[in-house]
C-alpha cells in the first residue's frame, strides 16, 4: 500500500495531467451537417471579432457528433456538439457512463426537412403518405413516381438521402415515414424504414454534395435541411408537402409538416479549460446571430420566440446542465 502523502502526490499529479490534458486552444465542434452551416457562420465570426482561435467544426452527421461527444472529456473528445434532433435518452446515459455528467442544451431555433430537385426538374408536390408508400422498405415498391399516383411524373424513383447517423434522417423517418404510414393500407407501419433496394441511396452528410447531384441529374430528388434550399435556390427547388410550399414563413408558423428543432449541446467539463467556449457559445445565442434579426436568419435559421430565446439564452449563459427529465 502506498504511504498516504505518497498516495496524495499520485492524485495531485493525476488530477493535473488530466487537467492538461484537456488544454487546447482551439474549440474543436461536431455533429449536424443542418446546423453545421450556422455553427460554421458563428465559428468564423467569433474568429474575426474576438483574440481566440477560430473553431474548427466538423460535419459528422447527429448521432455520429453525440457518439464523439458523449465519449469522454479531455482532448481526444469535442467540445460541443450539434444537432438537428434532440439527443436521445440512450445519448444521455451514454454521457454520463463516459464521465461526461454535466451537458448544457442549447435549442438554437428551426428548420424544415425538405425533398427537393433540380430547376430542369419536373415539379413535384407530393403528400407525405405517397413518399411512404414510394420508399418503405415493406411496401409495394414502385419504380416510378406515377406508379405511386397518376399525377405523379413519369420517371424513376430515385432519392439521394441522408445515412442512418443523420438527424435529418431520424426526423424523416419520424415525421414522414411514421405519420405518413398512419394514412395508407399499402405498408406495415410496424417498424417502416427506407427502402433498401437502390430507390433510396445514402448520399453522406455533406449536404453541398447532394445539391451537386440533383444537378447533374434533374430526375433525382434529395432530402436536406430548408438552409440548404434557401442558400441554393439558383439550383434546386422544392417540393410541396401535404400542399404547403417549404419557406421560411410557413416552417416559422408551423404550417409545414416536415419541421424540426436544432441543438448544440455544451460539454461543460471543458468550459475553462478549452478557451473561448462560453464566448463562441454566448455568440451564437446572442441577437446578432440567433436573434429575429440575426445574420443566422440570412442563411436560413428559423428563430425561436423572444420569450424562449431569452430562456435558452440564460441557460446557455449560466450553463445549466440537463437532469435527465427533459423526455419527460
Amino acid at each position: 500500500m502506498l504511504p498516504a502523502k505518497l498516495t496524495t502526490a499520485v492524485l495531485v499529479v493525476t488530477t493535473i495531467a488530466a487537467t492538461a490534458a484537456v488544454a487546447r486552444d482551439q474549440i474543436r465542434i461536431v455533429g449536424s451537417s443542418t446546423v453545421f452551416p450556422f455553427s460554421t457562420a458563428v465559428a468564423e465570426q467569433f474568429g474575426k471579432t474576438t483574440d481566440f482561435q477560430t473553431p474548427v467544426v466538423e460535419s459528422t452527421g447527429s448521432g455520429g457528433g453525440l457518439k464523439l461527444f458523449c465519449a469522454g472529456v479531455g482532448a481526444g473528445h469535442p467540445d460541443i456538439t450539434n444537432a438537428s434532433r434532440r439527443m436521445k435518452p440512450k445519448e444521455f446515459k451514454l454521457c454520463a457512463s463516459n464521465g461526461v455528467t454535466e451537458v448544457t442544451e442549447a435549442l438554437i431555433g428551426f428548420d424544415g426537412i425538405v425533398v427537393a430537385n433540380a430547376k430542369a426538374g419536373p415539379d413535384f408536390s407530393i403528400s407525405r403518405e405517397q413518399l411512404v408508400i414510394a420508399l418503405a422498405d415493406n411496401g409495394p415498391k414502385p419504380e416510378t413516381w406515377d406508379e405511386v399516383d397518376p399525377s405523379l411524373p413519369n420517371i424513376k424513383i430515385e432519392v439521394l438521402g441522408p445515412p442512418p447517423s443523420s438527424g435529418t434522417r431520424d426526423a424523416f423517418e419520424e415525421l414522414v415515414m411514421e405519420e405518413g404510414c398512419e394514412n395508407t393500407d399499402l405498408v406495415d407501419c410496424d417498424g417502416v424504414t427506407v427502402r433498401s433496394d437502390g430507390a433510396w441511396i445514402d448520399a453522406g452528410e455533406n449536404d453541398n454534395l447532394i445539391v451537386s447531384k440533383l444537378e447533374a441529374n434533374p430526375h433525382a430528388l434529395g432530402i436536406f435541411g430548408f438552409s440548404f434550399l434557401d442558400q441554393n435556390t439558383d439550383a434546386i427547388k422544392g417540393a410541396d408537402i401535404d400542399g404547403v410550399e417549404p419557406s421560411f414563413e410557413n416552417i416559422a408558423d408551423g404550417e409545414y409538416p416536415i419541421s424540426r428543432s436544432l441543438y448544440f449541446y455544451i460539454k461543460n467539463a471543458h468550459v475553462g479549460v478549452v478557451p473561448g467556449i462560453a464566448e463562441y457559445t454566448a455568440e451564437f445565442m446572442s441577437e446578432d446571430a440567433a436573434g429575429e434579426e440575426g445574420y443566422l436568419v440570412d442563411k436560413g435559421l428559423i428563430p425561436l420566440t423572444e420569450d424562449l430565446f431569452e430562456s435558452v439564452s440564460d441557460t446557455v449563459a449560466g450553463l445549466t446542465p440537463m437532469t435527465g427529465n427533459e423526455w419527460n
